[in-house]
């Protein structure tokens, strides 16, 4: 895959999953913009323009910057509220919405016209295996990245005509800090592995793989798709 020439923005690239695609997507040549509300080392080493963003609140003018046309954007923010349903509020619900759906959808609104120009863009969302595996706990962050892969459609069909992919992936419990506290002993990882017919859990680079691919001219006939990484969790028993 070469990305030379191509401008990317990834928001929420300062750790996990899209810090793994903005370390991929650098390595492969892109001229990357990555936004997020902190400037991490590790985003430091990349090199990348960086924007302070916080995908929660009214954008304004902080994307201005970016270059007129846009090959691609990746909207990785999320979070993992594991509550019992009744221990969840609608604030909660709320704020799940506002950072998985509305944030997304501030950022392409925000982007939409420099993808246009482009004359073949692609749009990489994440959905979660728990958005179509009912799993317990996971009531308010399914509910927000079913939204998302509703979005993920109907921008598909929309933008098809003007040459913009629009793609999501659906991984399974990943490696990354948001993760953390559900990977904190050798035990819990190796129950989590348990639970993937791979015997493994995902690692960010599995992702990033994925998205990378989304990206590029190689999925060129490829929108509208929610694609799953993880570990067969969503297909197999």
């Amino acid at each position: 895959m070469d990305f030379a020439d191509k401008n990317i923005l990834i928001v929420g690239a300062s750790s996990g999953i899209g810090l793994a695609t903005a370390q991929l997507l650098q390595q492969l040549g892109a001229h990357l913009y990555t936004a997020s509300r902190h400037r991490t080392p590790a985003l430091e080493e990349i090199g990348a323009d960086f924007i302070e963003l916080d995908s929660t609140q009214p954008l304004g003018t902080a994307l201005d910057g970016l270059p007129e046309v846009l090959h691609g954007v990746v909207y990785c923010p999320g979070n993992i509220r594991l509550r019992p349903f009744e221990r969840i509020s609608t604030d909660d619900f709320r704020a799940d919405f506002e950072l998985n759906v509305l944030g997304a959808v501030q950022v392409l609104q925000a982007t939409m016209k420099r993808l246009k120009k482009a004359n073949g863009a692609s749009v990489v969302l994440f959905s979660t295996v728990a958005a179509e595996t009912g799993m317990a706990f996971h009531t308010s962050i399914a509910t927000a990245k079913a939204a998302v892969e509703g979005l993920t459609r109907a921008l598909a069909a929309e933008y098809a005509a003007s040459n913009i992919r629009v793609n999501a992936v659906a991984p399974s419990l990943t490696n990354t800090p948001l993760a953390a506290t559900l990977l904190n002993t050798p035990e819990k990882i190796d129950a989590s592995a348990k639970r993937h017919p791979l015997q493994r859990i995902g690692e960010p680079k599995d992702i990033a793989y994925m998205a990378s691919f989304l990206l590029s001219d190689h999925s060129s006939f490829i929108t509208g798709q929610i694609l799953p990484v993880d570990g067969g969790m969503s297909r197999l028993k």
